[in-house]
């Protein structure tokens, strides 16, 4: 295990949570975007999107089996990766009565986008706590190294 293992567990996960706040920031962004792609010849409201994280390395039994002495002890806590940025298909689009609309169907409805701005604050409330929480453990990560360099003087 490297020195630098920790910081590297630290920087990973920053950069996820990072990611996570951009794509709920285009999210905001988009919350009433009622041409967000073409499909079959017609547009659709954008989408809400989501990002599914997941370890770098192996699954939770082998880092368990690391840990406890089973196997090599290196392949503790690899870090996080985003796995994919999908599309939420499950939340229908939301009906909004407005005839004036130019995407407005026949009976004066138009189809808005599945964004729900409650839903996206809390989860960049829990994506910038999680941010902090790494940024304070990368701080003390960084404190300890340089308290072992000082042993050295």
């Amino acid at each position: 295990m490297s020195i630098f293992h920790s910081l590297n567990t630290s920087a990973s996960a920053l950069t996820a949570q990072r990611l996570r706040m951009d794509v709920i920031s285009s999210n905001m962004a988009n919350i009433e975007t009622t041409r967000g792609k073409m499909v079959d010849g017609e547009w659709e409201p954008y989408r809400r999107k989501t990002v599914n994280l997941q370890p770098m390395e192996g699954r939770f039994s082998s880092m368990l089996n690391a840990a406890i002495g089973n196997r090599d002890r290196s392949a503790v806590g690899y870090g996080v990766t985003v796995s994919r940025i999908e599309e939420d298909n499950e939340t229908p689009f939301k009906l909004v009565h407005d005839p004036t609309h130019p995407d407005a169907n026949a009976e004066g409805y138009v189809q808005m986008p599945n964004v729900d701005p409650l839903r996206e604050m809390i989860d960049l409330m829990s994506a910038t706590r999680s941010y902090e929480a790494n940024i304070t453990v990368l701080n003390a990560n960084k404190a300890m190294l340089m308290k072992a360099l000082e042993i050295g003087k």
